[in-house]
């Protein structure tokens, strides 16, 4: 931790705008300092992690600590439970792995950067956050790039997922183990959407995403940045009329309780990494490491079909609660995006975003 304060503010005296640079250091080192004396409070130390090889060297069982934003049962805990037990399977109960839920050591962001400093292990969550060192991932927020879940899937599992892969390693010190999925997201609200008229004037919460902003506004929609916890609060005093989440989300934060119509509008897809350390990931042997990967290859399916079961139980439990779903003239909607992706693709690379498009799957 040292190093990593020396090193940020010898940056940071170079730079004119180092104070602003020196805040940002200062807050990460201040988590990774508030997150290594809870991991030691619960037996997790970094000085465990950074002898890992040695615990295995003398017949001690390595545990791996692991954040997931989704509280026990939800589909980031499935995955995370099967790699767990396949990591133990794998290493004879030489190496497990120790779940935090509710993202108990820090939001999605923090938790990357947390990882990239070594002072987390691994974590399973949305990319949401991976564009900031990587323009290309803001990609899944483009509207309707993806026909499907298959074309996804295909994008990930393929060459373009691996550089993705790659160059968020490079930015971060965070090695990306394979992909599950938040999915993609329907639109909720108290009146029936059927078409892209429906939706004009709309107030639609969005995340604080300036993309997401600008394809909601190009539905016609008055598109509302809003913190994910005042939603329910937003959409119960009519602040807003409604908002975009997975069917899965809408019923574990029962917005249900809000709102009475879902449109399976599916304009935009999140995958959800499920990610390593450089640092752990480099400190283990290689029997370790290939366990790791393995287990990481086992949990994939495991998870992805975890999102798909929660999916349609969401799909169910929201129809008996009364609630009408529809499926809009997705159409409708498309013809309304070429603005957006003018201003977008030259920012995000109109070379991934062709590939994706003219990828056979």
């Amino acid at each position: 931790m040292e190093l990593f304060l020396r090193s940020l503010s010898s940056k940071g005296s170079k730079n004119k705008k180092g104070g602003f640079k020196m805040k940002k250091a200062l807050k990460a080192a201040s988590l990774a300092t508030i997150l290594s004396l809870a991991l030691a409070g619960c037996g997790g130390g970094s000085s465990e992690k950074k002898t890992a090889s040695a615990d295995a060297t003398e017949g001690k069982q390595t545990v791996l600590e692991l954040s997931i934003p989704e509280p026990e049962g939800a589909k980031f805990d499935v995955a995370a439970k099967a790699f767990k037990e396949e990591l133990e399977n794998l290493t004879d109960d030489q190496m497990t792995v120790k779940i935090h839920y509710n993202n108990a050591l820090g939001g999605e962001r923090e938790v990357f950067e947390l990882m990239g400093m070594g002072s987390l292990d691994m974590a399973i969550q949305s990319a949401g956050p991976m564009g900031n060192w990587v323009p290309e991932f803001n990609m899944f927020d483009l509207p309707f790039l993806f026909d499907n879940r298959e074309h996804a899937h295909a994008v990930l599992d393929g060459e373009i997922g691996d550089e993705l892969a790659q160059k968020f390693e490079e930015q971060t010190n965070v090695k990306v183990l394979g992909w599950v999925e938040n999915g993609f997201v329907a639109t909720s609200s108290n009146k029936a959407i059927n078409s892209v008229e429906d939706v004009k004037g709309l107030k639609v919460r969005v995340q604080e995403n300036e993309l997401q902003i600008d394809a909601w506004k190009a539905y016609g929609a008055d598109a509302t940045p809003m913190a994910w916890t005042e939603v329910f609060t937003g959409l119960q005093q009519g602040v807003i009329d409604g908002h975009s989440n997975s069917l899965a989300t809408i019923q574990t934060s029962k917005i249900f309780e809000v709102q009475t119509h879902v449109a399976l509008l599916e304009d935009r897809y999140a995958p959800g990494p499920i990610s390593i350390s450089k640092t752990t990931f480099d400190g283990l042997t290689p029997d370790q490491q290939d366990a790791v990967l393995k287990a990481a290859a086992h949990a994939e399916p495991i998870g992805r079909q975890a999102n798909e079961d929660k999916i349609n139980e969401a799909a169910k439990f929201l129809k008996d609660q009364g609630l009408e779903l529809t499926e809009p003239d997705k159409e409708s909607f498309k013809a309304k995006t070429d603005g957006v992706y003018e201003k977008w693709a030259p920012k995000i690379g109109e070379e991934i975003i062709e590939k994706v498009k003219n990828l056979d799957y």
